[in-house]
């Protein structure tokens, strides 16, 4: 995925890794001095790590905002991780069809948003499509080997029968699924939704509205930063293999000026786990609509949506398209979408890496969004 800086907050230069349906990205955060009223605190969740940098409240309990952020995200787990044998999640995979279970809320919310993204990209978003992830042999790495030795058509039909989100069914509290064999798996809009919800306890709990919020590169903002301006987010060139200190930056996006702001950012992206056969570079995310690996698909590609779950869906939805499809889709449904992108001059068999080779392509959304950025 592509790389995040955070160049508003105040703490040392830390990179975290971004994880969606086996996708990676780089976020770290720009080392500058903070002033005292800021806090900073860090944890795990979902696999990864999170960090928040806010505005410290007077008479604030730290060791309280962070044990009320900690149960949120533990229920957030206990609903939905595929890695908790007694989620309800892991649950309601195991269930025969036709079998209801009681979902709560974080759930329901969650399927709802993937519900919207799956009906208006056709599909390229689908929570049940790791069927034919595992058909593939896609993981947190890809290799050769895999393309050398394919699936056979008769496998790929076999587990795309199985990614089917329209089998299951949700009847106000409780869902089941008309079909054996589907299961859900919310990896590519839990951490967005995590972000979310963080935000919430931020907001709702401590009346805190001056906060950078970051899972495993999803990231929502609000207000101003330590040095009083608005938060930015700097999105690196898409280059294999960089590290924290080799980066170079091709675009930032700043948090709107206006009082009582907020920005809802996830970044997707093809180019850590990819591999070239035949001439032809492939990446580990799987079309679901073919069965197929992308080709052609925008090494990068960051939305602003109204919340962090739905910016998380839809950068992973456009990254399941190929380039020319994605932006068209964006464009129809008004997505604020950023791609980064080889330069078209430049053969991608002698591109050097570098800033120079790549290209910055936003949507009308999006440039309105930057508007006042100057960059």
């Amino acid at each position: 995925m592509a790389n995040l800086m955070q160049l508003s907050s105040s703490h040392k230069t830390l990179p975290l890794t971004l994880s969606t349906l086996g996708l990676a990205s780089i976020l770290s955060l720009s080392a500058c001095q903070q002033k005292p009223d800021y806090s900073y605190l860090i944890g795990e969740t979902m696999g990864t790590s999170y960090h928040i940098t806010y505005q410290l409240p007077d008479d604030a309990d730290e060791a309280a905002i962070k044990t009320a952020i900690d149960v949120r995200l533990q229920q957030i787990n206990d609903s939905m991780s595929t890695y908790q044998s007694d989620s309800t999640i892991s649950k309601f995979n195991r269930l025969a069809k036709d079998t209801p279970i009681t979902i709560d809320d974080d759930f329901s919310h969650v399927l709802e948003a993937s519900r919207q993204v799956y009906d208006l990209s056709g599909g390229a978003f689908d929570p049940t499509v790791m069927p034919l992830i595992e058909t593939w042999g896609f993981g947190s790495t890809m290799t050769v080997e895999r393309l050398q030795s394919p699936p056979t058509a008769l496998e790929i039909a076999q587990a795309k029968a199985l990614v089917d989100f329209k089998s299951v069914v949700q009847k106000e509290q409780s869902i089941y699924k008309t079909k054996d064999g589907v299961g859900l798996d919310f990896s590519a809009v839990a951490k967005g939704y995590g972000v979310d919800v963080i935000a919430d306890v931020l907001k709702n709990n401590y009346q805190i509205h001056n906060y950078m919020v970051e899972i495993g590169g999803e990231v929502a903002t609000s207000g101003v930063s330590a040095q009083q301006q608005p938060w930015q987010i700097a999105i690196d060139a898409p280059i294999e293999g960089s590290t924290v200190s080799e980066r170079q930056t091709v675009a930032v996006i700043r948090q709107p000026v206006n009082n009582g702001a907020s920005m809802a950012l996830a970044t997707s992206g093809n180019y850590r786990n990819s591999v070239v056969f035949d001439g032809k570079h492939y990446s580990h995310t799987i079309d679901p609509t073919t069965g197929e690996p992308i080709v052609g698909g925008a090494p990068s590609v960051t939305v602003a949506a109204e919340t962090v779950a739905l910016a998380d869906a839809w950068a992973t939805a456009l990254t399941a398209m190929p380039y020319e499809k994605a932006l068209a889709t964006a464009k129809q449904h008004d997505i604020a979408a950023l791609f980064v992108i080889l330069a078209k001059d430049i053969a991608a068999d002698t591109a050097t890496d570098s800033a120079d080779d790549w290209q910055v392509i936003q949507t009308p959304a999006m440039e309105r969004l930057r508007a006042d950025k100057k960059s």
